[in-house]
């Protein structure tokens, strides 16, 4: 039974919008109805109010295209495409081969059957869209909306300068309005079940290879389902939490995948580690992975997949840098570790495959301690590489002023 909940949910949440339906004679005057008799519901699932109507529209699917690579364009313009697909393709996340602007254009715009815009605050709807999916899409997008009302909707989806931390703040987001568009549509004693979210996800899993993504990579596959899964299991936590009466929105926003992943983290407040280089490299590419990224490294260079129900990864931070170089890309990633075990059980797993190098190429793997943290650094680089011999050191605490 929670396995056929999952599929008809995820079918109608997802894979149900290229189902046509017969059109009708005023479809936006239509819209305005749905959308009416939807925010009551949306208000009682999610115990807030709308403070001003949301505003709604209509769209084609080839302006829903538009707009989803127009995005994607904004948020990751082509040069920092390049440089994330290169970092991710030397850690060995992604191939080198991969398309991953057209790849993410695809994925998301076969998703969409409706979105809401933060930029001009409106939830647009798809026209032609079956009507059940429209009604639980709208339902989904309306949350999105109620959020803008409460939150800096548009700073948060804009801060690109923390990967983990923007993927632990989407997953708050459209957790937030997965989790109440379950509770609309199956009631609280399904949305509470972690059975019913376990068969969510397998499911949106072989819809996904349905759909022709099986040769999609993991991480994407996966990172695509993260945060309405995980995002979605978190509120189910939450309402059982010490925090019930109040919403994870401010300074309470979790600031790591870790943390959704692991509620129980969130609750001892085991925040991120301020991790940094000591020195810096003019133009060079910084990021970080999180846990849910360093657990699909895992599971890439393992090829196994990781037990849901597993411990924490014991991820403390970690940070990585590109640079780019007359000989080739040259890669630093420093992942920190809470405690020696959990970095010995990591290295026990993946070290021999994360040390492999290619033609041409030299790696090191070694450990180390950062503030009293057991870590690992791992540097891909080419063979010619003038920092050899000065690897870069890391520190915690705060970066320093530029």
């Amino acid at each position: 039974m929670t396995r056929r909940l999952a599929l008809a949910a995820l079918l109608l949440l997802a894979g149900a919008a290229c189902r046509g339906r017969p059109p009708e004679a005023d479809p936006a005057a239509e819209l305005g109805r749905l959308v009416d008799s939807l925010v009551p519901h949306v208000e009682r699932s999610t115990g807030l109010r709308f403070r001003t109507r949301p505003r709604h529209a209509l769209r084609s699917r080839d302006e829903v295209r538009a707009f989803v690579a127009r995005k994607l364009r904004e948020e990751m313009p082509a040069e920092r495409f390049r440089r994330m697909q290169r970092a991710y393709a030397l850690l060995g996340l992604l191939p080198d081969s991969l398309d991953l602007k057209a790849v993410l254009e695809q994925l998301l715009a076969q998703q969409v059957a409706g979105f809401y815009d933060p930029d001009s605050a409106t939830l647009y709807a798809v026209t032609g869209a079956d009507r059940t999916t429209q009604r639980l899409t709208i339902a989904h997008e309306l949350v999105h909306a109620l959020q803008d009302q409460y939150l800096p909707l548009d700073s948060i989806l804009r801060d690109k300068s923390d990967n983990d931390r923007s993927s632990a703040a989407q997953a708050i987001l459209e957790g937030q309005a997965n989790f109440a568009s379950i509770r609309m549509l199956q009631g609280d004693s399904v949305a509470g079940s972690a059975a019913f979210w376990d068969a969510f996800q397998e499911t949106g899993q072989s819809l996904l290879s349905a759909q022709g993504f099986d040769s999609v990579p993991a991480l994407l596959r996966e990172g695509l389902l993260f945060p309405y899964v995980a995002g979605a299991q978190f509120f189910r936590w939450w309402g059982a939490s010490p925090f019930r009466d109040t919403l994870p929105y401010g300074p309470r926003m979790p600031a790591s995948t870790e943390q959704i992943l692991h509620p129980e983290r969130y609750a001892a407040g085991d925040r991120p580690l301020p991790l940094r280089f000591t020195d810096t490299v003019p133009d060079a590419l910084e990021d970080d992975l999180g846990e849910f990224e360093v657990r699909m490294l895992e599971r890439q260079l393992t090829g196994r997949r990781p037990d849901p129900a597993a411990v924490p990864l014991g991820w403390g931070a970690d940070r990585f840098r590109l640079e780019e170089t007359p000989a080739g890309a040259a890669l630093v990633w420093v992942l920190v570790f809470d405690e020696p075990r959990f970095r010995d059980r990591f290295l026990a797993a993946v070290g021999s495959r994360l040390g492999a190098a290619r033609p041409g190429q030299r790696v090191a793997l070694d450990t180390l301690a950062v503030g009293g943290r057991a870590a690992l650094r791992l540097v891909k680089a080419p063979s010619a590489w003038p920092r050899w011999d000065r690897l870069p050191g890391v520190t915690l605490g705060p970066a320093p002023l530029k």
